[in-house]
């Protein structure tokens, strides 16, 4: 099982990379052609994760509704993050991490509500969750690679 947070975790640590390496005003930046930006890219991730594989178990998440409000799927940037923000998204990348792997083996996870996602796959346990997550991470960790070459 270590596999999948060991591959969550490379996948964050190369966000964070790109997030520590871009000013404000280039992870605010939406490049002409795209309706998101990084600091969205990032933001999604993680209230995406909380989703999937908390509140889908039952569980309460990490972060707040406003936060999973503002980069849930099928939004967009309503305009520009703070610094704040972006420290907190950073902050974010590691700590609902953790907190994920460590609920994991401590076998908080019971029950799932069972959800297909648009993409096709139906989720029907946490381990599935958990599997699709870093698939979902990874290709939103290649949109923020690709923007970061836009800003």
């Amino acid at each position: 099982m270590s596999s999948v947070f060991e591959v969550q975790k490379t996948i964050r640590e190369i966000l964070l990379k790109i997030l520590d390496n871009h000013s404000l005003a280039q992870l605010n930046k939406v490049p002409e052609g795209f309706n998101n930006n990084i600091i969205w890219n990032v933001g999604h991730c993680i209230s995406s994760q909380q989703v999937l594989v908390y509140k889908l178990s039952g569980l309460p998440t990490m972060v707040s509704e406003d936060f999973i409000a503002k980069y849930k799927k099928g939004t967009k940037p309503e305009g520009d993050v703070s610094q704040e923000e972006v420290d907190e998204i950073k902050t974010l990348l590691f700590t609902t991490l953790e907190k994920t792997k460590k609920d994991f083996e401590s076998g908080l996870f019971v029950d799932y509500h069972e959800y297909t996602t648009s993409m096709g796959f139906t989720l029907r346990k946490v381990q599935d969750a958990l599997d699709f997550n870093n698939y979902h991470e990874g290709i939103h960790s290649g949109m923020a690679m690709n923007l970061r070459k836009l800003v």
